[in-house]
């Protein structure tokens, strides 16, 4: 390849920073050095047996061939079930293509809506691939702060004044990663009122621990949903995902998919109904696990100083404000794990206005929690303040 034709690929495309912590992470456990993962946004539990014995029957019955390039009817029948059953939102099966994770669905939605020179409204902090999505496919990401008095939501008054002639979609993410933000009924109205499709990335529904939970679609049909089963049901090696959009896009879509993916996997689809018709009371002992969890983390970010004036209540992250320690929070991250043992991601990686913080996972046990936040302190008890 042209040299200057791989520079110009790679310059669109930034660095994951929550891997590079764990590859060095990684290193120092290979050197004998104990590190609490407090940065990854993976669910610590065992995927629940119902899915794996469904895949386990899929591979006894050689279900391991191509399936339809939307997905199984019967699986895409489930999501409809599920979204109509949790928020009574009327989709049909047909609105429906399964992927081998959001990221796969992310892309497909992006590439119908996003030509060169157009943009698409984010919230800073955003999920780190976002931008990275838009930019490699032309266009531009354009990025709203979403500060920390707020809860880290969009203000609708700020999108409205954002949108530009160029502007073909704004992206909302609720439960939020990295903020743990939750988007209540008046956040979702004033987005879909915005007059621009919505993008709605709802892969941390479920995981909700405070007031009503909502899905864009109850406020708009003409949203486009991402959501999926990794961090719902400990899935994410699976690589299962969904996307439900308008009618008139799906063949679009689907074409898309049928020459990039061709489909999902045959038998982890089957897992996925397993998941959804036999899982909830596994989902539900997980959250509430969570939950008391979340609830730990916050107390003790208070106890040293640097939690955020408002509490997250959903997914499984709570940002650190460490403003008053750094503002270089790359190196600030690689320093506690140097000397703490303790791996955090830095905030930088979610957008130029979360530097000045880290994102914590509380998807580890209560007891590394623990631990992890005991040699936190710890070091920031040596650390001098700015």
């Amino acid at each position: 390849m042209n040299e200057n034709l791989l520079s110009a690929r790679t310059d669109l495309i930034s660095s994951f920073i929550a891997m590079d912590v764990l590859e060095r992470a990684q290193e120092l456990e290979s050197q004998g050095k104990e590190i609490i993962h407090m940065e990854l946004g993976e669910p610590d539990f065992p995927t629940p047996e119902p899915i794996k014995e469904a895949a386990r029957r899929a591979l006894g019955k050689d279900d391991t061939h191509y399936t339809h390039s939307l997905g199984k009817i019967e699986l895409r029948e489930e999501i409809a079930h599920y979204y109509w059953d949790k928020y009574r939102v009327d989709i049909s099966p047909e609105q429906i293509i399964v992927t081998s994770g959001t990221s796969p669905a992310l892309l497909l939605i992006l590439s119908i809506l996003v030509e060169a020179g157009q943009n698409v409204i984010i919230p800073d902090p955003y999920y780190a691939c976002y931008p990275n999505f838009i930019r490699f496919l032309g266009g531009s990401p354009l990025s709203v702060p979403v500060n920390e008095e707020d809860g880290f939501k969009y203000k609708a008054e700020m999108v409205s004044q954002s949108i530009t002639p160029q502007t073909r979609a704004v992206l909302i993410n609720s439960p939020s990663n990295p903020c743990g933000t939750v988007f209540s009924a008046a956040d979702y109205q004033a987005i879909a009122g915005t007059g621009v499709p919505v993008i709605a990335d709802e892969i941390y529904n479920g995981l909700i621990y405070e007031g009503e939970e909502h899905t864009i679609l109850q406020f708009t049909p003409e949203a486009f949903v991402l959501n999926g089963f990794s961090k719902l049901y400990a899935m994410t090696g699976w690589r299962l995902g969904y996307l439900i959009a308008p009618r008139q896009y799906i063949r679009t879509m689907q074409k898309i998919q049928q020459n990039l993916f061709i489909c999902a996997s045959s038998f982890t689809q089957e897992g996925g109904i397993a998941a959804l018709r036999e899982c909830g009371t596994h989902v539900e002992e997980m959250r509430q696990t969570y939950d008391k969890r979340r609830l730990f983390v916050l107390q003790r970010l208070h106890e040293m100083g640097i939690a955020t004036r408002v509490d997250p209540t959903g997914a499984f992250y709570a940002l650190a404000n460490i403003k008053d320690y750094s503002q270089d929070s790359y190196s600030f991250a690689f320093e506690i794990m140097e000397k703490a043992g303790v791996a955090v991601t830095p905030g930088i990686d979610f957008g130029p206005n979360c530097e000045g913080y880290i994102r914590l996972s509380y998807a580890n046990s209560l007891d590394a929690i623990q631990r992890g936040l005991q040699r936190l302190e710890g070091f920031l008890q040596t650390y001098e303040k700015r």
